[in-house]
């Protein structure tokens, strides 16, 4: 089972990555978000910051599909997601191995091509931390 803190360790291993500062976590590489917290939209009130569920970033729609068919109890959207290549990843019903794998996979399609290759220099892919 995995949580925020996993989140944090995990995205902050990888090169070239920026938190943000938010309520939750917020990780971009090269200005782009692979990974943050949940904003959930509740009527009537402002947003919550769910920090047991992620926004990740998936490509495209293709892998947003298989992902929320494949495994309804880990990953789903809403209708403000639609059209856009994020899902969200309930962090409870991961592993933190499974984490670090759909992290550092987002990670790998916002990094432009010049930082992919400093990933296979991090200790981060030698085992994790």
């Amino acid at each position: 089972m995995a949580d925020a803190d996993d989140v944090r360790q995990l995205a902050v291993a990888l090169p070239h990555v920026v938190e943000i500062d938010s309520d939750g976590f917020d990780f971009r590489v090269a200005d782009k978000g692979f990974v943050w917290s949940y904003p959930e939209r509740r009527a009537g009130t402002s947003r919550l910051i769910r920090t047991d569920i992620a926004v990740l970033y998936v490509g495209d729609e293709a892998e947003k599909q298989a992902l929320l068919l494949g495994e309804p109890e880990v990953f789903f959207t809403t209708p403000a997601y639609d059209g856009l290549p994020l899902v969200m990843l309930r962090l409870t019903q991961v592993s933190v191995d499974r984490l670090r794998e759909l992290i550092t996979d987002a990670w790998r399609m916002r990094a432009p091509d010049s930082l992919v290759g400093d990933l296979d220099l991090a200790p981060y892919v030698a085992g994790g931390p």
